[in-house]
């Protein structure tokens, strides 16, 4: 029997999901957790074989709890909506089992669970399209730095203090980050940041 610990923050889609699989003769739910945080502390507590997680979740995102569990015995897939590159960039390097979107049909779910048991890898196909088609994040890291404090609401004084340099400088670091995105606000490049997955 394997034994499967599902994250989940939309309660909805975590009955549902632990009915499907719960339909299937050799896999049960042992647990079920609203976010990463959750997760962790009942991968800890039941030692499940597999962890479904989703990314966005409160607390702690299912990304951050897959890197606490790299190299633990409990295998993680990755279901998510989300088909971004950065994200799955980050769920290889935490060294996930798997990585499915949730539009995916569901008897592919509990094949997946099955080839992931058997010590297989599965992805999906668009994720791996995109990830190999040179999406790579064109930001330096400072430009990376300076958009973060941006997305978190500082202006460009605020910035510069926080950086130790002039408003100037701040302001050809936006235009710059502006110009690298194809985009022409400070909204757009955070927007297009995150669809891109690439804040850390």
């Amino acid at each position: 029997m394997i034994n499967i610990v599902i994250a989940e923050d939309q309660r909805m889609l975590l009955g549902a999901l632990a009915s499907l699989i719960d339909l299937e003769d050799d896999m049960q739910v042992v647990g079920k957790a609203s976010n990463g945080e959750e997760a962790l502390q009942l991968v800890e507590q039941l030692k499940p074989d597999v962890c479904i997680m989703d990314i966005e979740m409160p607390i702690k995102s299912g990304l951050e709890a897959a890197e606490e569990l790299k190299g633990s015995d409990c295998k993680v897939i990755i279901l998510t909506t989300f088909a971004r590159a950065g994200y799955f960039e980050r769920a290889m390097k935490a060294g996930v089992f798997g990585y499915l979107l949730k539009d995916s049909p569901s008897e592919e779910l509990a094949t997946s669970i099955r080839s992931v048991m058997e010590g297989k890898r599965i992805y999906d196909a668009e994720l791996m399209d995109e990830a190999y088609s040179g999406g790579d994040n064109p930001l330096t890291e400072r430009e990376q730095e300076v958009l973060g404090l941006v997305a978190d609401g500082k202006n460009t004084k605020e910035i510069a203090s926080e950086l130790f340099l002039s408003t100037g400088t701040v302001r050809n670091y936006i235009s710059t980050i502006l110009e690298k995105l194809g985009v022409s606000n400070r909204i757009e490049a955070i927007t297009r940041f995150k669809e891109k997955g690439w804040f850390k």
